[in-house]
């Protein structure tokens, strides 16, 4: 297994890559190629106390950076030679299993489509971040690589994100619900409606297990395995509980200090307040999915440091080993609407 990173991409490069390649080689056995600057990268790996190449780490010279600033839609165009396309053309080439990235998001979707292009039948790619919930996590697909969806679009997150839950979580048979303003059928815009058509269809046929509309509030606690929604109220939705994450943790921490007794008690419930941070720490995840793209890529946090890179390395690998593209791709005429003639339309003369 070989992972292609960008070794520039994000807020802590290329120092976070190397650390989290370094580790993910250590832990999880696999290769990892960074992609970047050399002399950047050697004077990284110098840092962490690496003289010489460890067995299983290469580096793949690119001497531009994706900028934040750079036009995320022509950015991997007009930088050909930077860490972001290199590494998106040695994954389209074969010469890895999955790319990983913290740099730009729109750069990184826009390159993924273009470049390792989207499964054949896949209208749009989405992001799918895994968030905290009652149940243990739930995908959210999608949160924000389309801000406007259709109809078609939702009911594809909804198997792709079904086939993420059931091989990356170990969900079987993934509860799928469609983020809706209420339960019942008749809630939500046209686009809402119509998707709910289409997802009923999807369950009656038996393709995946469609529960309903949930609201965001069942959705926290647990109601769902898969959150459907259009990358705009999925976007609102995902940041709403990240800060929502970051009151509560605060506020727990204000109350805890607050006297000696509170302190006392931090102490006894330190465990427990462990794994609630834990809980809501981006950084135990490692990055968001893009499912659709033809061959498995993950966004990594923009600030993510050595620990985070190692996770979203991990993650590339289940997502690599999981078969979620195959499946994508074996069952995506059950995700596409019949196309209808001009003639059908009564259009034509």
């Amino acid at each position: 297994m070989r992972i292609i990173v960008d070794a520039m991409g994000g807020d802590n490069a290329p120092q976070a890559p190397v650390q989290g390649a370094l580790q993910a080689i250590k832990e999880y056995g696999v290769e990892v190629a960074l992609v970047g600057r050399g002399e950047d990268i050697l004077e990284a790996l110098q840092q962490e106390g690496v003289a010489e190449l460890p067995p299983g780490l290469s580096i793949t010279h690119a001497d531009q950076v994706v900028e934040m600033c750079d036009n995320p839609a022509t950015a991997f165009k007009e930088k050909k030679d930077s860490s972001l396309t290199v590494g998106l053309n040695l994954l389209k080439n074969g010469e890895g299993d999955a790319f990983v990235s913290a740099g730009s998001t729109g750069a990184l979707l826009s390159g993924a489509t273009l470049v390792v292009k989207r499964v054949k039948g896949i209208r749009r790619a989405a992001m799918a971040p895994v968030v905290p919930t009652g149940g243990g996590g739930a995908v959210l697909v999608d949160c924000g690589a389309t801000a406007e969806g259709t109809p078609e679009f939702l009911l594809q997150f909804a198997f792709m994100g079904s086939y993420y839950a059931e091989r990356v979580l170990g969900r079987p048979e993934p509860k799928v619900g469609l983020l809706n303003i209420g339960t019942e059928p008749s809630k939500g815009t046209d686009l809402q409606r119509e998707a709910y058509q289409l997802l009923e269809k999807a369950k009656e046929e038996g393709r995946i297990n469609f529960v309903g509309n949930v609201e965001a509030r069942e959705a926290v606690e647990g109601a769902v395995d898969v959150i459907v929604a259009d990358g705009y109220s999925g976007n609102i939705f995902l940041k709403a509980v990240e800060g929502a994450g970051l009151f509560l943790s605060r506020e727990m921490k204000k109350m805890f200090l607050k006297s000696f007794k509170t302190k006392i008690a931090a102490l006894l419930m330190k465990d427990g307040l462990r794994d609630f941070k834990k809980l809501l720490d981006a950084n135990e995840v490692g990055g968001t999915a893009l499912l659709g793209i033809s061959k498995p890529v993950i966004k990594a946090h923009g600030s993510s440091n050595g620990y985070a890179m190692k996770n979203a390395i991990r993650q590339a690998v289940e997502f690599s080993r999981s078969g979620i593209v195959e499946d994508i791709m074996e069952n995506v005429e059950y995700m596409r609407l019949p196309v209808r003639s001009a003639a059908a339309d009564g259009s034509a003369e």
